[in-house]
């Protein structure tokens, strides 16, 4: 490939709307161009690493014994009806009504299509097990599209369905998929973790994120100091505190809290600490009020919730949720809410007592809340979010934060989908069954992002070579030196046919645009031909991810060149 006869436009400042660095960069170097907030177009450069994403994807699916087929984007709206997605999604999804007045929508994920197809084409226990995916693209549309291609409205995925006949099958399935991830991400030289992760709109019980490591990340997650318990901060569970027994609980009395409708506010007002304040939050759930409780010094992980309540969408209550409901906010506590609430409460409030909470009147709390003596709780959950210093629930070791990005997510479904779609299959002793089914996705184009957010510098991208969209480059120097010009051909062509991936910068333009060009687009071998250089007889090479430079003889440039790659990240 010659340079001069291809299309890679690349920019020499920054971009005023990039705000992290595989932003700033992949648009820097011509790997994408914006068309509308979350939407990129993919130029030639961007698009030879994606393939070689997409590659390495294939590969190891197929070698996993998956079978590629592909989906369409547009869907009928109908089957997510019936899953309940429909709503879930909300305004996520891209939807429009056809001229027949259908309703329809652009596919985020295609769970519901593919149950359909096996289904109708798979009706017998000897068809399982069974994995179908493809690479496609995806499109939600994100309330604020931010990063480039980490958080866009337009994404490329690998998704992936499994179908079995019992959940032994779907285990095993899974198992197939989590080793599949781990070939995957290791030969896209990604450093990555796998956590405990929440389903969120996908459902499923069992699942797993890969989170590639990034200080830009938005997706957070928790490791041990102690190296023994990973997990998506959404889906990590502290260890609850110790029940301290108070003995005798106070009286439930109601005080007087003028304007003190926040947690600080009261605990100011009381000289109490927050920790003693029962915090009460109130959610529509589907229509029905579900109070959560947590003590007042903690946060409602929301996606915990959703999980908990799942597949009925969960919201906040608003103004007139409090205004219709008769509830005044700022001032809510739990007591008094038989019939009118579900009532639900963190683990965390398991081991207090003598409660300070709202007394559902404006400026009044009361203090000595006990439970089940002035309260019920229906149930006990999971719900606080996570915070640094936390303990670990495996050896009460301190819990840390770290940043990443999630570049692949695997789901045991169950019989999520293939239930409320009626999927079936005749099994031996010819009873119907629903299938048991797996969701495995990937994000082609964020593993892209990921990599650039891990493999740079000041100069520009160090893509390791797998996904890097040529791995040598050879630089003319002197364009119009008949001997360099002669000498960068013979090298180019050897390295052809080599086999490597080789693209030749013979372009007309001045030497240090050319080298800040192959820095930013960070080609992993760099093999500079020039005037000085023919005429000692010599080469200059450069390893672009460590910057160590070499020479070596015109004659053993290329093998010098295709050692140097074998020592490439």
């Amino acid at each position: 490939m010659r340079l001069s006869a291809f299309f890679a436009p690349t920019l020499r400042e920054d971009p005023a709307e990039a705000e992290v660095p595989s932003h700033r960069l992949l648009l820097r170097a011509g790997f994408v161009r914006p068309v509308a907030a979350g939407v990129y177009t993919t130029l030639p450069l961007g698009l030879r690493s994606m393939r070689k994403i997409e590659r390495i994807v294939r590969e190891e699916m197929e070698a996993s014994g998956a079978i590629e087929l592909r989906m369409p984007i547009l869907l009928p709206a109908d089957p997510w009806k019936a899953t309940g997605r429909y709503e879930l999604y909300g305004e996520t999804l891209f939807r429009l009504t056809d001229r027949h007045e259908r309703d329809m929508l652009l596919g985020p994920t295609q769970e519901e299509v593919v149950t359909e197809i096996v289904a109708a084409e798979l009706p017998s226990y000897r068809d399982l097990p069974i994995n179908l995916y493809q690479v496609e693209w995806k499109y939600r549309d994100e309330f604020r599209p931010r990063f480039g291609l980490l958080r866009g409205r337009e994404f490329l995925m690998k998704d992936a369905y499994t179908f079995d006949r019992d959940e032994e099958g779907m285990r095993r399935s899974y198992d197939a998929m989590l080793r599949a991830y781990h070939r995957i991400f290791d030969r896209c030289a990604l450093s990555y973790v796998v956590v405990e992760a929440e389903p969120g709109q996908i459902g499923g019980d069992v699942n797993h994120e890969f989170m590639a490591r990034a200080e830009v990340g938005e997706d957070l997650f928790v490791e041990c100091a102690n190296g023994d318990y990973l997990a998506d901060r959404k889906a990590a569970t502290p260890m609850p505190p110790e029940h301290v027994d108070v003995g005798e609980p106070h009286p439930l009395e109601r005080v007087h809290t003028p304007n003190a409708a926040t947690i600080n506010a009261v605990s100011a007002l009381l000289g109490l600490p927050a920790e003693r304040m029962l915090k009460t939050m109130l959610y529509d759930a589907g229509g029905r009020t579900v109070a959560v409780l947590v003590p007042g010094d903690r946060e409602v992980e929301e996606a915990k919730l959703e999980r908990v309540l799942f597949p009925t969408p969960v919201r906040p209550f608003d103004e007139d949720d409090f205004r219709v409901r008769g509830f005044v906010r700022g001032y809510v506590g739990p007591q008094g809410l038989d019939g009118e609430a579900t009532v639900l409460a963190d683990h965390s409030v398991r081991g207090g007592a003598d409660w300070v909470t709202g007394a559902n009147e404006a400026d009044h709390h009361v203090t000595g809340a006990n439970t089940p003596r002035d309260f019920r709780i229906d149930r006990y959950e999971d719900l606080v979010a996570l915070r640094d210093g936390d303990r670990c629930p495996v050896d009460g070791g301190q819990l840390r934060i770290g940043r990443s990005i999630v570049v692949g997510h695997i789901y045991q479904l169950g019989t999520r989908y293939s239930g409320p779609l009626g999927a079936t299959f005749v099994d031996e002793d010819g009873t119907n069954r629903p299938y048991q089914m797996g969701s495995h996705g990937i994000g082609i184009s964020r593993i892209l992002a990921a990599a650039a957010e891990q493999f740079h510098d000041d100069q520009g991208l160090r893509l390791p070579k797998a996904l890097a969209p040529f791995e040598v480059v050879v630089i003319s120097a002197n364009a119009d030196d008949d001997r360099v010009a002669a000498e960068t051909e013979r090298i180019y062509g050897e390295l052809s046919s080599r086999g490597v991936d080789v693209v030749v910068d013979d372009r007309g333009e001045r030497a240090g645009v050319k080298f800040a060009d192959a820095d930013l687009v960070g080609y992993p071998v760099h093999i500079v031909v020039g005037s000085r250089g023919v005429a000692a007889g010599t080469a200059d090479l450069k390893l672009r991810a460590s910057g160590d430079r070499s020479q070596a003889s015109l004659t053993d440039a290329a093998e010098a060149a295709v050692a140097l790659l074998s020592s490439a990240p």
